[in-house]
């Protein structure tokens, strides 16, 4: 029997729980994985210990008596007092702004109780033009997201765990996010509330891990790319094409993930298709790897292959697509992201459905804890299927986040979006079928 949507909010509302790979709940602006400062260590990161010479970007003191025997004007206990880098030839991180940040304590409207915790946020914006990627309503005020969620996170520290998590949103992402892989209203696929509003429930999953090794099941987020469906994960309000067009958002099934050692992670599992709610939309294998090469340095490798949709009134589509990710901390401060995606798939006959090829480029600043500074450049080919004929399109996003309190979240950006002049004549890509188009957005994310 198919859960009614009333049915599905008091479950949320009553603690169903769960966790999630692509991490949609909220993250602090400081997204390097460094130990930033000696104050707000980054969990399992220790302490940077050195002596305060000029050019040093890092020094922490504790009880045992620091190296103090260098030149620098300004001493050790004014350093960790201040938790931020010296002003000592800090150089570019001098910028961090840290004596003017203060987010004070977040608000949580309903905390956690018994290891279930829930939360959520809502996510208002505006843009100048339209964009095929989520902002779909141009020159309007709109609700992108009311999220709420309930999730037990798993901790396997003390052995055996189980722990899962529910996500329920409603607004103008609710429809792009639910289970649309068959034409049917199965599932959430039917929850629309006019032309672009409505609801979903992205995910619906149980997990059980015992000590590095844990399994999934269920209804969840996909694997694949760097970008997420969760406003507050997302430097950009805006998305990548190569997000929307070319990589699932959920799937079905179960996923496992295992820490071989400490630097490789690796997970593999069954998924029925892409974006599919509980009923079969195909039969993929869902996978990859983790590795921290340095402490620098992350890749992340995912695929999804098999049977991507078989339905028997619309599509049916089978071929192999993968992301690649590199993670690179340039600086205590600095984070550059490169991700190249690839597609390619066709109809159980041979004909081709999609052939396309990413590039994404992101390059993120933390000036401190309230502001960050970022841009964002993508090429994204498309040789098959997604527009009318064969495109290049090209993105260039610049834009900032601005925490004004630990609850509050403003990301404005400016956008230039162009694409190749054949193509913009058959293409329909971006609005009044121009070949370029220059979008301001900007929405605010209100944590809780």
């Amino acid at each position: 029997m198919k859960l009614s949507k009333l049915a599905l909010i008091a479950a949320v509302a009553c603690g169903v729980h769960a966790s999630n790979l692509t991490a949609v709940s909220a993250n602090d602006i400081q997204l390097i994985s460094h130990c930033a400062t000696c104050d707000d260590p980054v969990c399992g990161c220790e302490p940077v210990y050195c002596e305060p010479e000029c050019g040093c970007e890092s020094t922490c003191c504790e009880e045992a008596e620091p190296c103090c025997d260098s030149g620098c004007e300004v001493g050790c206990d004014s350093l960790c007092d201040s938790g931020c880098d010296s002003a000592c030839g800090a150089g570019f991180a001098g910028l961090s702004l840290c004596g003017d940040c203060d987010l004070g304590d977040p608000f949580t409207l309903f905390g956690e109780c018994h290891g279930v915790a829930i939360g959520g946020w809502a996510s208002v914006g505006y843009h100048s033009a339209a964009l095929p990627l989520f902002n779909s309503r141009p020159e309007e005020v709109q609700l992108h997201q009311a999220w709420l969620y309930a999730e037990k996170a798993l901790d396997t520290s003390c052995g055996f765990d189980i722990g899962g998590r529910i996500d329920y949103i409603y607004g103008t992402d609710g429809p792009d996010t639910q289970a649309f892989g068959i034409s049917n209203d199965h599932w959430d696929n039917g929850w629309d509330n006019g032309a672009d509003y409505g609801s979903a429930i992205p995910q619906l999953y149980v997990e059980a891990g015992y000590g590095d090794v844990s399994v999934k099941a269920g209804h969840f987020y996909t694997i694949i790319g760097w970008e997420v469906v969760g406003a507050p994960d997302n430097f950009f309000y805006s998305h990548a094409y190569t997000m929307y067009n070319s990589e699932p958002f959920t799937h079905t099934g179960f996923l496992a993930t295992a820490g071989l050692t400490d630097e490789l992670e690796v997970y593999g599992g069954y998924v029925l298709g892409w974006d599919s709610g509980f009923e079969d939309n195909g039969d993929a294998f869902l996978g990859g790897a983790s590795l921290q090469v340095t402490d620098d340095i992350n890749l992340i490798y995912a695929t999804v292959f098999g049977r991507f949709a078989d339905d028997p009134t619309g599509t049916q589509e089978q071929g192999y697509m993968h992301s690649i990710v590199a993670d690179v901390a340039l600086s205590d401060s600095t984070q550059y992201i490169f991700q190249s995606d690839w597609l390619d798939s066709e109809t159980y006959t041979g004909a081709a459905v999609r052939e396309t090829f990413g590039i994404n480029q992101y390059l993120i600043h933390t000036l401190s804890d309230c502001l960050a500074i970022g841009g964002r450049f993508e090429w994204y080919s498309v040789d098959e299927g997604v527009f009318a004929s064969e495109a290049d399109v090209f993105a260039l996003t610049t834009g900032i986040n601005y925490k004004p309190c630990a609850n509050v979240i403003m990301r404005p950006e400016l956008r230039w979006d162009w694409v190749d002049a054949d193509a913009a004549d058959n293409a329909q890509i971006l609005e009044d079928n121009d070949d370029s188009q220059f979008t301001f957005g900007m929405d605010t994310i209100f944590l809780f």
